[in-house]
């Protein structure tokens, strides 16, 4: 497919990285000459220097021939024009990232009336994230699909785990538990468990089921309830912004602390339920003057990595038991599992997902299409969400009589509404959602998971 970008940012960059990868031919547009030079000398991509709204710009880089144009400047003002211009010149399709609060509630107006095919907001979606992880706050991460039906949930194996030692298929034959383990991270590698496998301390697992035997299992992994109730937040962002909303439904307490003055007094506005603390939350003394020791989960919201780091390692200092931090450089996260934080977010990577997931979706037009698509593990595996089609091979066939592809789980099934933790009998028919997870990042459609079957249609 012919791919046009529009801003050469960070979420442009790991776009471009990524939809080049997957064999696309990507156009990146931006007008700053020396950013743009970096990302063509590093990727497979052509640059064109210019404004990403400008009819100029848009016609050398090829958006009347363009499948797909992608707006994600930093204006979202820009990024609107981007895509009106586009559909007027011919790209058959057009996404903008769209992130003030202010156009938040307008989304689906702007989406229709502007003929979007796609809008996104990287804040809502990362605060929604995050609060998933306040729901189940001994989790490292937590991801929803089929429309929250099924979670996918992370969790380490304590040293003190009664789990530690054992074999996967004692521990199953003991507690019967609805659940699947999907993969496993190891001293920085990861595989798909089997049942012959051992869990060890500090071990990761990435498991689906019913929630009830998820509480269970994590309680078996040696992670005790964990009652949340105060939640401080350094950083007063757009995410922070969204993410209080959100905590404040939940009818927890909610501590904001951020320096700028201005900005402190639209939160007070906008949150008049939250405590809004005018300071900077990266100092430890006043960090110790708002009783950082008192919350049950700190949240690191700043516009700086580095800073998020250092005063998430206070806060884990200070006894908070569960600690989330934004970063946006992915090179971060093994310095975060050195240093006793396992919880981290990234916008840049949400909003990326949700395009590919899209792109996928385009190249598949009559099969079983991506219909949502989120990595772990550190990106190195995929979880997909399909919709049974038609088309879709060895429908009503048990499990355990179909040939997949190597590195190929089946992790989930949604039969009419009903969650499956699927086992060697299960079957999927037509209009079930499924949950794959695979170390292959380039499946579009449920059939490529079939080993040599695509070649027999």
């Amino acid at each position: 497919m012919k791919i046009v970008i529009a801003g050469d940012g960070k979420v442009g960059y790991t776009l471009a990285s990524q939809l080049s990868t997957e064999n696309h031919d990507v156009t990146l547009i931006d007008n700053a000459p020396e950013t743009l030079r970096r990302t063509t000398e590093s990727l497979d991509v052509i640059g064109v220097e210019g404004n990403g709204a400008s009819y100029v710009a848009q016609r050398e880089a090829g958006v009347n021939e363009a499948d797909l144009l992608i707006a994600v400047t930093s204006s979202d003002e820009v990024n609107i024009i981007c895509c009106l211009l586009a559909k007027t010149l011919g790209a058959r399709h057009t996404i903008a990232r769209i992130r003030n609060p202010e156009y938040a509630e307008q989304l689906e107006f702007l989406k229709e009336s502007l003929g979007l095919s796609m809008t996104i907001n990287p804040e809502k979606a990362a605060a929604r994230e995050i609060v998933r992880i306040i729901n189940f706050p001994s989790a490292i991460s937590v991801k929803s699909l089929v429309r929250d039906r099924v979670e996918l949930v992370e969790c380490k194996i304590m040293q003190d785990s009664t789990l530690s030692g054992r074999k996967l298929a004692d521990v199953h034959e003991k507690y019967k538990l609805n659940v699947l383990l999907c993969i496993i991270e190891r001293r920085g590698k990861i595989f798909i468990p089997s049942a012959g496998d051992v869990f060890e301390a500090d071990d990761k697992i990435h498991i689906t089921g019913s929630m009830e035997d998820i509480v269970t299992f994590m309680r078996l992994a040696g992670h005790e309830e964990h009652k949340v109730r105060n939640v401080m937040i350094v950083g007063g962002g757009r995410i922070s912004y969204y993410l209080a909303q959100r905590i404040l439904k939940l009818g927890l307490k909610v501590k904001i602390i951020e320096k700028d003055e201005a900005r402190c007094h639209e939160l007070c506005d906008l949150l008049p339920e939250a405590l809004i603390i005018n300071g900077d939350g990266t100092e430890q003394n006043l960090l110790e003057e708002e009783q950082i020791e008192n919350a049950d989960i700190f949240i690191a919201m700043t516009g700086i990595d580095e800073e998020n780091i250092i005063v998430s390692m206070f806060a884990v200092k200070s006894g908070v038991k569960k600690v989330i931090v934004k970063i946006d450089r992915m090179e971060y996260a093994n310095i975060l599992d050195d240093i006793d934080i396992d919880s981290f977010i990234s916008p840049k990577l949400i909003t990326a997902y949700q395009i590919i997931r899209y792109v996928r979706a385009m190249q598949n037009t009559i099969g079983s299409k991506v219909n949502a698509l989120v990595r772990i593990a550190n990106e190195r595996a995929e979880v997909l969400e399909f919709i049974v089609a038609q088309n879709t091979l060895h429908q009503g066939e048990p499990l355990k009589a179909i040939n997949f592809k190597e590195n190929i789980v089946f992790a989930a099934i949604v039969h009419k509404n009903k969650l499956i933790v699927p086992h060697g009998d299960s079957v999927f028919l037509k209009g079930d959602s499924v949950i794959i997870v695979t170390m292959n990042h380039k499946f579009t459609d449920m059939n490529d998971i079939f080993a040599d079957d695509k070649e027999k249609m």
